[in-house]
């Protein structure tokens, strides 16, 4: 098993050996690309973004810049948004369901290195696997740690550092990230806090 089949089975791995050095320059390459194209160059942009990740839908806007490690670890479903500033660190497998956006700034990191110290310096790291289900909404500045899962229809908080799995249909916030309460039909007819929908085709 060489140093790129351990990355992709969450095993410790060398990020320097068996090829991953001129994957990731294969990535930082096309990112420059994409993230340099004119504002108006939109199919530039998303012919860039279909040739670096794995997989997306036919309906998506990633804004610049956006930064990743590998891109082919990136499965994105259909009507995807990501603000200014998404960093996704895809050592392993990052799925992301329909109907996702991201604010500014938010950070998927599945990447992550030993506690102790001797380990750490030894060149060794890790990926762990990230899952977002459908319709989830990260706020600004999100931070979500390596293993975790986030349920469909879930909204994190403004800068939030999610380290554990958060269940479907909540509204979560703070650091450590933790429920705060479920999403309710309620919530449909307000847009903000207590302020009421004034039109009909929401």
């Amino acid at each position: 098993m060489n140093q790129r089949d351990r990355m992709l089975a969450a095993l410790p791995y060398k990020a320097w050996l068996d090829g991953l050095s001129e994957e990731r320059m294969r990535a930082k390459e096309i990112l420059f690309d994409h993230n340099n194209c004119r504002p108006s160059q939109v199919e530039e942009r998303q012919r860039l973004l279909r040739l670096l990740l794995g997989k997306i839908g036919q309906n998506f806007n990633i804004e610049q810049p956006f930064r990743c490690d590998y891109g082919y670890n990136i499965e994105i479903g259909e009507n995807f948004y990501a603000n200014y500033g998404c960093l996704i660190l895809d050592v392993a497998k990052v799925t992301i369901g329909n109907n996702v956006q991201f604010a500014p700034n938010v950070s998927i990191l599945t990447a992550g290195h030993p506690l102790h110290p001797q380990s750490r310096n030894s060149g060794y790291e890790y990926g762990i696997p990230i899952q977002i289900g459908h319709n989830v909404w990260l706020g600004a500045n999100v931070i979500v740690n390596p293993g975790v899962s986030i349920g469909e229809n879930t909204v994190i908080g403004a800068g939030s550092v999610v380290t554990k799995a958060m269940p479907a249909n909540v509204v979560a916030a703070g650091n450590p990230c933790r429920v705060l309460r479920s999403i309710t039909d309620e919530d449909r007819k307000y847009y903000y806090k207590d302020r009421i929908f004034d039109v009909e085709d929401y």
